[in-house]
């Protein structure tokens, strides 16, 4: 049975969900909303669907069952708690907030109304890094030991001067580890586990009129034991692919953007040749390394069908609200732990 999208917010990130939503069996983009009127109704020309004149509008729509909001991070609750007390189920474009308090407003309004959440994190819905956590649960790393993730990408100043709402604290929540190396935060904890301690250092280096780090590096040590790395910058011209490294006792996989570079381990296992063969080579993707419009919208359906299908079977989305407040919570520890020069403790005391 198809499903009526409504989404609020017609700035980029909202044309990705219009075409995975598109390119879905199980649904269909019926109404749009932007405070911006004549953008909401070019929004609305491009991919057929009704533009609507307020946010009242768009949730009253009984053809609308799920609201996918795409405004600005720091935008993120009220249209989600109106959504979750209209009876929608509710999609929030990553971060699911910028503050703890208001992810857990969020994730509280849905479990009230009874609506399902899920946080868009299309890196999960990659073959490669489904093939790793598989390999990780299996038990085929031995023990971790050392997990490492790498967003080095590039945004020029034009890009964060053109959105009057990048680069600040108020609506962004932070730089390039809430903005862009978030998906890599958020997979690397999925891979390893939850974060027990963190510290970091973060600064401003190569652009001007932000309020937020353009680069960072951050140390964390996870409740297993092992430790591990995430690096973040949009300042590392011309930007480069994604990456991420998983080590352990008995293994080793290295996956840069969503191709393995690497999989290898102490006992082989007689699938390892298929998985280099099929998962292996070179990306065919820029992954948004330079450009943010080069990020394919696979991993946004993928994710997208995973929450309809969640919806009609009566199960929980792969990823619901309380895994999409996890990254938060660990960029927000870095982010204390630069300022303040101390390491932080997990979990953090929710913030305002």
């Amino acid at each position: 049975m198809s499903m009526g999208f409504g989404i609020i917010g017609t700035g980029m990130i909202a044309h990705f969900h219009a075409k995975a939503i598109q390119a879905m069996p199980g649904g269909r983009v019926v109404a749009c909303f932007n405070q911006n009127h004549e953008k909401a109704a070019a929004f609305a020309r491009e991919y057929g669907c009704r533009a609507c004149t307020s946010l009242s509008d768009l949730l009253s729509d009984t053809e609308v069952q799920i609201v996918t909001i795409c405004t600005p991070s720091g935008a993120h609750r009220d249209p989600a708690i109106e959504a979750a007390k209209a009876g929608k189920h509710v999609v929030v474009e990553k971060p699911l907030e910028i503050t703890l308090e208001r992810c857990d407003e969020i994730i509280a309004a849905c479990a009230k109304h009874g609506v399902k959440l899920c946080t868009i994190f299309p890196s999960r819905f990659s073959a490669a890094n489904i093939a790793l956590k598989e390999a990780i649960d299996s038990g085929r790393f031995g023990r971790l030991t050392l997990g490492d993730t790498y967003v080095k990408w590039w945004r020029t100043q034009e890009y964060y001067d053109g959105g009057g709402w990048r680069g600040t604290w108020a609506l962004d929540g932070g730089g390039a580890y809430m903005n862009q190396a978030i998906h890599n935060v958020d997979l690397l904890c999925w891979l390893m586990g939850d974060v027990a301690e963190v510290t970091g250092y973060t600064g401003t280096l190569a652009h001007e009129r932000i309020e937020v780090e353009d680069v960072g590096v951050a140390c964390l040590k996870f409740r297993n034991g092992a430790i591990g790395v995430m690096e973040a910058t949009t300042a590392a011209w011309p930007g480069l692919l994604k990456k991420t490294e998983i080590h352990g006792s008995r293994g080793t996989v290295i996956i840069e953007q969503d191709s393995i570079l690497r999989w290898e381990f102490a006992d082989p296992n007689p699938t390892d040749d298929e998985v280099r063969s099929r998962l292996g080579g070179s990306s065919a993707t820029s992954g948004g390394a330079a450009d943010p419009k080069a990020i394919s919208f696979v991993g946004h359906q993928m994710q997208l069908q995973d929450f309809v299908d969640a919806i009609q079977t009566g199960r929980a989305p792969r990823v619901d609200g309380a895994e999409g407040r996890k990254s938060v919570e660990i960029i927000l520890a870095i982010y204390a732990a630069a300022r303040t020069g101390q390491s932080q403790k997990l979990p953090l005391a929710s913030q305002s």
